[in-house]
């Protein structure tokens, strides 16, 4: 019988190693080789790291691609940028999903507004950021709205709060049920047990239900904060020409310039960038797998 609960749970933890081999570990590993290559005029347009030269095989890492991400001050720029933009985003995000997710876990029409949160999954994400667009353009809803009342019309595209809009209007529901998780299962008697002990109900939130929600707080936040700093789309369609964060960089090294050992090297970066402090704050934090 334990043989089969032990070949059970192997079996149970191969699928998902297996998964993360294929489609995390490999593109990771291709990547890296790439990032220490050099650009060519070729298919595929850099160079290969290893040779054979009489028989021996010979490995040859440029560095240079590396060594450039520090000399050149727009990338830089582009990841605090969009670090920036990325933690501000999950901050709002933040801000606006507590007391949605608090208040979806003491109501009693639980589920219907969980349906409400996850609806927006069941469309395009594509689709969300153009209707985005429609809100927001001069002649926009948003615009004639405001115009009824003498208002504007405001420049809402091409702007870093048409960015904004569109990181939080899009990662908002990340936000809401990690939060909505972790305060649904909290013990009400907790609560209780402080209002006896005469403690005004802010100080019950602060001293009770805010250290206790801790988990779903930080896994909110990496789910918004991880993706909205590697964005490429929201910056794309609703940003402006100039709108500096690593995704569109990372774009226009790739199918502009050509230089995928460059772009390589800049993804390798970002992915250095936010696992290496994710993973300090992790266990700073105690958090446990």
């Amino acid at each position: 019988m334990s043989w089969i609960v032990r070949r059970g749970r192997a079996l149970v933890v191969a699928v998902p190693t297996l998964w993360l081999a294929l489609f995390f570990l490999i593109p990771f590993l291709v990547v890296l080789r790439v990032s220490f290559s050099e650009p060519a005029i070729a298919r595929p347009p850099y160079t290969s790291l290893f040779d054979w030269d009489q028989g021996l095989l010979t490995i040859t890492l440029n560095l240079g691609n590396y060594s450039y991400l520090l000399e050149d001050d727009l990338y830089l720029s582009a990841y605090l940028n969009s670090i920036w933009m990325a933690s501000a985003s999950t901050v709002i995000c933040l801000l606006i999903a507590y007391p949605m997710a608090l208040w979806i876990a003491r109501s009693p029409m639980k589920n219907l507004l969980l349906m409400l949160v996850i609806l927006p999954f069941w469309t395009s994400f594509l689709l969300r950021m153009y209707a985005l667009i429609g809100l927001m353009s001069p002649t926009g809803f948003i615009n004639s709205a405001l115009g009824l009342i003498g208002l504007g019309p405001f420049t809402m595209l091409q702007t870093d709060f048409a960015v904004y809009m569109g990181m939080v209007t899009g990662y908002l529901p990340l936000m809401i049920l990690p939060l909505y998780s972790t305060l649904e299962k909290l013990d009400g008697a907790l609560l209780e047990a402080s209002h006896d002990l005469g403690a005004r109900p802010w100080r019950a939130f602060v001293d009770v239900t805010l250290p206790l929600s801790m988990p779903g707080v930080i896994a909110g936040s990496l789910l918004v904060f991880i993706p909205s700093v590697g964005e490429y789309v929201i910056p794309a369609l609703l940003g402006g020409p100039d709108q500096l964060m690593i995704g569109k960089t990372l774009w226009t090294e790739f199918f502009n310039n050509r230089d995928w050992p460059l772009a390589s090297a800049v993804a390798i970066a970002m992915l250095a960038f936010l696992v290496v402090p994710i993973m300090f704050a992790r266990n700073a934090l105690g958090v446990k797998e």
